[in-house]
């Protein structure tokens, strides 16, 4: 499966989605969001640390918070709005 380049916002929407209304595991997150170790530590720690993921000890899982649930919700809005765009684009040269 080919990757396209990724943006650091691409990355952070999607562990967010992943960890979103669930409590999930580092392991977890990784494989949804096609990180390696190294990007997962780097993303998960920033993200805690800026209220986008909360952490839970006792069960070694994080979860998507409030504040990060707003991220991605306006995270899912411009994509979807850039699609629209890109489909527009493609349609008027089309004719």
């Amino acid at each position: 499966m080919h990757m396209r380049y990724r943006d650091r916002i691409d990355i952070i929407g999607q562990i967010l989605e992943a960890a979103n209304g669930r409590n999930v595991t580092r392991s977890k997150i990784a494989y949804q969001a096609f990180l390696n170790y190294s990007q997962l530590k780097e993303n998960l720690a920033a993200l805690t640390q800026k209220d986008l993921l909360c952490y839970d000890d006792d069960t070694r899982t994080f979860k998507t918070t409030e504040k990060g649930l707003r991220f991605l919700n306006t995270y899912n809005l411009i994509g979807e709005m850039v699609k629209e765009e890109q489909q527009k684009w493609i349609q008027n040269r089309q004719t």
